[in-house]
């Protein structure tokens, strides 16, 4: 902002500045977590998708704010009267941002990287029912399943499944080439990313010019920077004990939605003692999720106790299953064996719920003579430790992908849980089309995971997000891990 003498503005000068100002075409947004790399095809992280998803990548669909799946990078498709081959047309007029054409072999290539042997895809069982892709011709692709799955073209509206080509693969975790409607020009590591508007972009051309994605983790630092106007938007600010303090100034707008982010106190359920059923029972009934929500998320936040969105209409409140208990949790423990209690580890990634959650879930679990040892980790570390490498007994983290229940039916994922009963039931309903029977499945999902206890379910994270009072057309809800910066402006 110029800060000049108002005589010294000439009417002519005065108005030119406030075109300028009205004319406002760039954006500092500031995210809490930095990608580990911006490859959103080979990690598990949502940080690398709350920067590319929709700006730099596509995929063959595509989520909108309000959770639809709408075409993306395919305008169309067909799916075969068995529902074992799935036809789509793609838009003939996208280019990567290197100039290349993007045309059915790259579509090939895409899917096909995703069930490779050496995939590093985190996704890689929601697409395990493709068999086989091929290119009928430059802008048709085909793809075949082993049998039906009535949740594909809303898995390959995630993140893992964007389109991506050959010639850039090798790049790709330092210099994402994609078709979005802004290119990545460049990545300051620990501190922010830069993208820039896509003139050769397929649809509406954005209004925004440029973005800056800075990366700031600490909720003070945070609060700082959107005072002083150095961020034009926070997403997931991560100190809501300040937002009545933003509410009341008019320089700014806050906006609290709902995200798929189910936040758990994840359990290793292959590290003894956790293998015992007993034991996760006394965990749960440990847990004051109440407290958790009010100390940790000053409020925000909807309690939940299993796996699964409160607003998805299939959602079946089960908290009162592992209402807060200390009694009940000290005789589950000694039941199992564990009459003294035990000591094991509390993993606590970077975000604002672990950190300050964790703290509040340790003094809990203390109380009932669980010991739980806090190391606090970056979130590289996490996915290396943890998830990688499951070398835990207790974490806490928020899952954001859209309905990811099906998660549980992979026994090699970082809780180790193997039910071959609930495996079953996810098989059965990604072949299922009728959509009562699958929310009766879905149902009974959730029910299975909270009997076992699988782990602690605390709450449905919310996102808040503050913004400069200008700023229109972002995301209130998280459908999926998103900052989609597509019709994002400035007021007149």
């Amino acid at each position: 902002m110029l800060h000049l003498p108002r005589l010294l503005l000439g009417v002519s000068t005065a108005a030119l500045l406030a075109g300028a100002a009205l004319a406002k075409d760039d954006i500092t947004i500031a995210i809490q977590l930095e990608p580990p790399h911006m490859d959103p095809t080979s990690a598990a992280a949502g940080a690398i998708d709350s920067v590319l998803y929709s700006n730099v990548f596509e995929g063959l669909t595509r989520f909108m704010s309000d959770g639809s799946v709408v075409p993306g990078l395919a305008e169309s498709w067909d799916i075969s009267d068995d529902g074992l081959t799935y036809t789509f047309k793609l838009r003939s007029d996208v280019t990567f941002h290197d100039g290349t054409t993007m045309d059915a072999e790259d579509a090939k290539f895409s899917l096909d990287r995703i069930g490779a042997e050496d995939s590093a895809n985190a996704q890689k069982a929601l697409y395990s029912a493709i068999s086989e892709v091929n290119v009928v011709d430059p802008m048709t692709v085909e793809v075949k399943l082993s049998e039906p799955n009535g949740n594909l073209i809303f898995n390959l509206a995630w993140g893992d499944a964007v389109i991506v080509a050959p010639e850039s693969i090798e790049g790709i975790k330092q210099t994402p080439i994609g078709t979005g409607a802004f290119k990545f020009d460049s990545w300051t590591q620990g501190d922010k990313v830069e993208l820039s508007r896509n003139d050769a972009y397929w649809g509406d051309a954005p209004a925004l010019a440029s973005a800056t994605f800075k990366f700031i983790s600490d909720p003070t630092a945070a609060f700082a920077s959107v005072m002083a106007e150095d961020v034009d938007v926070f997403s997931g600010f991560p100190a809501p004990e300040n937002l009545p303090q933003f509410e009341a100034d008019p320089r700014f707008q806050v906006l609290v939605g709902s995200t798929e982010g189910e936040t758990i106190l994840s359990t290793n359920n292959k590290m003894p003692p956790f293998d015992n059923v007993k034991v996760r029972e006394a965990l749960a009934h440990a847990i004051d999720r109440q407290a958790i929500i009010d100390g940790a998320m000053f409020g925000l936040g909807t309690p939940i106790g299993t796996h699964f969105a409160p607003h998805n209409p299939a959602y079946v409140d089960l908290t009162a299953q592992s209402n807060y208990d200390p009694a009940k949790a000290k005789a589950l423990l000694a039941e199992a064996g564990f009459a003294d209690g035990f000591e094991t580890t509390l993993h606590l990634p970077p975000p604002s719920y672990a950190r300050r959650g964790g703290e509040i879930i340790a003094a809990q679990l203390a109380e009932v003579g669980i010991t739980a040892k806090i190391t606090n980790v970056e979130w590289a570390q996490w996915l290396e430790t943890v998830f990688k490498g499951k070398d835990f007994g207790l974490t806490i983290v928020s899952h954001t992908e859209p309905m990811d229940i099906g998660i549980y039916a992979n026994p090699e994922y970082y809780f180790q849980y193997d039910n071959k009963e609930f495996q079953d039931l996810i098989a059965k309903f990604n072949t299922t089309a009728d959509p009562e029977m699958r929310g009766e499945m879905m149902a009974q999902a959730q029910q299975i995971i909270a009997d076992d206890y699988v782990n602690g379910y605390l709450f449905q994270l919310a996102l808040p997000t503050v913004a400069q009072a200008g700023v229109q057309g972002l995301w209130e809800n998280a459908p999926t891990q998103a900052n989609d910066l597509t019709s994002v402006s400035w007021a007149d």
